[in-house]
């Protein structure tokens, strides 16, 4: 995975959402809620976010299921320069992250804990979906 998430203090226990048996998805994936306890991996910028995904998926490998972290914090993938304690929501591109400033009706995924000043720099945050961060 070119911008993969990845687990650096465990403060929450993965919990199982139902998955697509023909879906691949690669440990670390942001993941988005599409039903009922249901991920898939995220496709757009403000997506509303299930959790990062606690191991690999092998597309029809006859698993409908996958471990999914909801909470924890995590080295991610700027897309933009980002300010500690500003929300964070999916960018447009899969795995990169961006403020929800100025963003009406983007779902929340966490907040930074660390200020990266530009797209593709890596950085410390806090998964938290639908949580709060700074309002700015």
């Amino acid at each position: 995975m070119t911008f993969e998430t990845r687990l650096m203090v465990e403060t929450e226990l993965p919990v199982n959402f139902k998955c697509a048996d023909g879906a691949g998805i690669a440990k670390g994936s942001i993941l988005k809620l599409t039903e009922s306890m249901t991920a898939i991996i995220t496709s757009g910028q403000g997506d509303m976010v299930a959790g990062i995904a606690a191991e690999e998926k092998i597309a029809n490998d006859g698993k409908t299921s996958i471990k999914v972290y909801m909470g924890g914090i995590f080295k991610g993938t700027a897309g933009a320069a980002v300010l500690i304690g500003i929300g964070l929501m999916t960018d447009a591109t899969a795995n990169k992250l961006e403020t929800t400033t100025g963003k009406t009706g983007a779902a929340q995924l966490g907040y930074a804990l660390e200020a990266p000043s530009g797209d593709g720099q890596t950085f410390m945050f806090r998964l938290n979906p639908g949580g709060s961060g700074a309002i700015a």
